[in-house]
């Protein structure tokens, strides 16, 4: 039998007002602050941890994922790629596309994808040092605990610290909390990721004078890619991700595999030791909006007239999808917008969209479209269409072949 109780009645104290808040700081966050603060706007970046990257740097999933289509073109522009440099501003951990980096031929670029694998640390401290050079202000260890709506608007935003409960005002936000939190906060119409997900812990290790990087437990796939592909469980069960304590065994069955997995390599290796884990969970999709586009996995090469920017297929060479300005946002709550891997797309087209280079895609667009306006289905997308084509941003597959 489960049992409430009521809380008592409290005031809370408004700190300040923004233009843009933007909840979480993973890659789609970052993103987002810096396009939103190039636009002259105050921005406030939140953040739950105490570091800025995410999966990417507190999850250590440190592989900057393809650019590219895999057959030596290039789909992703602006700030995603921007990203990848500052990734390796002190140098590739691995995986260096020396091609791209350095004026390779188309052929070159095919044998080689436009990705990397990264160190996570120093990308986190480039990405700080970035976002604040940029004016973005950053609230860490902060979380997003409700919102308050007026007539179809998030006014404000409330959030835990150590300061205690306080609000933010704001003229519009950008929800790249990876699990639609603030969606669901505010109202809006989200769906949940139905497959769940399986446990991965990753981590680094030191061994024979070198320090790698383990990836224990791979991300999971859709059942329909199956037939190509079979995912090793290291439990046989998923996490939907989105309750505490389902969370909290998880991050413990990680632990325990990670520590067996060390122990085991030290039966071969004596000096092999672990020196870095995770500082959170590695859950890939769990909620997303439910938005105005839908799109799903089938339309690759397909002309989307509101596209924000395009994307590959991580998994596959060949595929191109234009990402639309529907799926960003809803119908309901008019100025949230989401960034990363909580926009809306179908199961089959989340483990695509879930990654860096499409979270920072996203991003850049959403932070953009939340300096121009607090009405996003208001918003003429050929005005923010030529704010993206202004910075470098190709829109569809066709200006590709165009582009000397």
């Amino acid at each position: 039998m489960s049992l409430s109780i009521v809380e008592s009645a409290r005031q809370t104290e408004v700190l300040g007002k923004y233009d843009v808040l933007v909840a979480g700081g993973g890659i789609a966050g970052v993103a987002a602050a810096i396009a939103a603060a190039r636009e002259g706007v105050r921005v406030l970046l939140v953040e739950r941890e105490c570091i800025v990257g995410g999966l990417a740097t507190a999850g250590l999933i440190a592989i900057y994922l393809p650019l590219c289509d895999g057959e030596g073109r290039q789909v992703s522009f602006g700030i995603s790629e921007e990203l990848l440099r500052l990734s390796i501003l002190h140098g590739a951990d691995g995986d260096e596309p020396k091609a791209w980096l350095f004026g390779g031929t188309r052929e070159e670029k095919r044998e080689k994808r436009y990705q990397v694998q990264f160190n996570p640390h120093f990308f986190a401290l480039d990405m700080e040092r970035q976002l604040l050079a940029e004016g973005v202000s950053i609230l860490y260890n902060t979380l997003i605990c409700d919102t308050v709506v007026e007539e179809g608007r998030i006014t404000h935003v409330i959030v835990e610290n150590k300061s205690g409960r306080t609000a933010y005002a704001v003229k519009s936000v950008v929800d790249a909390t990876g699990d639609a939190d603030v969606c669901k906060l505010a109202g809006a119409e989200t769906a949940l990721f139905q497959q769940g997900n399986v446990l991965a812990q990753w981590y680094y290790y030191a061994s024979k004078g070198k320090i790698g990087l383990r990836g224990l437990g791979a991300a999971d796939i859709p059942d329909e890619e199956k037939k190509e592909q079979q995912v090793e469980m290291l439990v046989p069960r998923r996490f939907s991700g989105l309750d505490g304590e389902e969370i909290s065994e998880m991050v413990q069955l990680g632990h325990e595999k990670m520590y067996e997995d060390i122990l085991q390599h030290r039966r071969s290796e004596p000096d092999f030791q672990p020196v870095t884990m995770p500082t959170i969970p590695q859950i890939r999709m769990t909620r997303r909006i439910v938005g105005v586009k839908t799109p799903d996995a089938a339309q690759m090469h397909h002309y989307m007239g509101d596209s924000i920017g395009m994307v590959g297929d991580w998994r596959k060479r060949g595929p191109v999808y234009e990402i639309p300005f529907g799926s960003l946002y809803g119908r309901k709550i008019r100025n949230v917008i989401t960034a990363g891997r909580c926009i809306s797309v179908t199961d089959a087209m989340w483990d695509i969209t879930r990654v860096i280079p499409v979270c920072a895609v996203t991003g850049e667009a959403a932070g953009c479209a939340a300096a121009m306006t607090d009405d996003f289905q208001g918003l003429a997308v050929e005005r923010l269409q030529g704010k993206l084509m202004e910075k470098g941003i190709l829109l569809h597959e066709q200006d590709i072949e165009e582009k000397p």
